[in-house]
């Protein structure tokens, strides 16, 4: 840190004056412009997840009503299979909850008339904390099941293995080791039919306004990062000038 000397000198009882340094006024802009970049991106972000979300919204609106396809079905579509349940292969997706209750999401494998295989959410069952095995009544027989389609796709981060004697992290047909394999790579949930359980599954968790609001709330952010960056570059600035020693 440089001095200056005001009056005649030290040796005339002048007294030392800290000039302010320079950079820091550099760093405050450049500290403070990271932020208001940051408040910009994230806005512009989560501004494009809403436009994702009208579109996928949309798509599920237009999503067609098929019956047992041959080819793979598009994401939300209504579908109708018949068949029969593999009871003994169930298996449950663990750790969901639904109104304050934890428990799992049945997972049972369907045999349509052609000899080929679904996988089938039927919904919601009440477990508790308890790590026992859960239990679920499968219809037998012939049954006729309507839901919508989700086609797999990438999944979240996993903590150790997959699959825990019957309980599953992450929906993954490869869980099943069942010939033929299944028809389709993803699943059905089920929204009526029998063995239906508690529906718990919603095609879409936040609507696009959240999305808008959180990008208005960035934004709101940026501006309040730029105008800190001004009004505090300004008084740096003024102090510097102040601080300067006269010639």
């Amino acid at each position: 840190m440089s001095y200056s000397i005001k009056g005649q000198g030290a040796e005339g009882g002048g007294v030392p004056t800290a000039r302010l340094p320079g950079w820091r006024l550099g760093l405050w802009c450049v500290l403070w412009s990271l932020l208001v970049a940051l408040g910009l991106a994230l806005g512009l972000w989560q501004w494009e997840r809403a436009d994702d979300k009208r579109d996928y919204l949309a798509r599920l609106d237009a999503a067609p009503t098929l019956e047992a396809p041959m080819r793979a079905p598009p994401g939300g579509t209504h579908l109708t299979l018949r068949g029969e349940y593999l009871a003994e292969d169930t298996l449950f997706l663990d750790n969901r909850t639904l109104n304050g209750q934890l428990g799992v999401a049945a997972l049972t494998p369907l045999r349509t008339e052609d000899g080929r295989l679904w996988l089938v959410q039927r919904g919601f069952l009440a477990t508790g904390p308890v790590r026992e095995t859960p239990e679920v009544e499968t219809p037998r027989g012939e049954v006729t099941l309507k839901g919508r389609w989700q086609q797999a796709g990438d999944s979240g981060p996993l903590y150790g293995p997959n699959r825990e004697e019957q309980r599953l992290q992450q929906i993954d047909l490869a869980a099943w080791s069942l010939s033929p394999g299944f028809a389709h790579d993803g699943w059905l949930h089920l929204e009526e039919g029998d063995g239906l359980l508690e529906p718990w599954w919603e095609p879409s968790v936040m609507p696009p306004e959240r999305h808008m609001g959180y990008a208005v709330q960035w934004w709101g952010l940026a501006l309040a990062a730029l105008v800190m960056m001004i009004v505090g570059g300004r008084r740096l600035a003024r102090d510097r000038r102040t601080s300067r020693p006269p010639r």
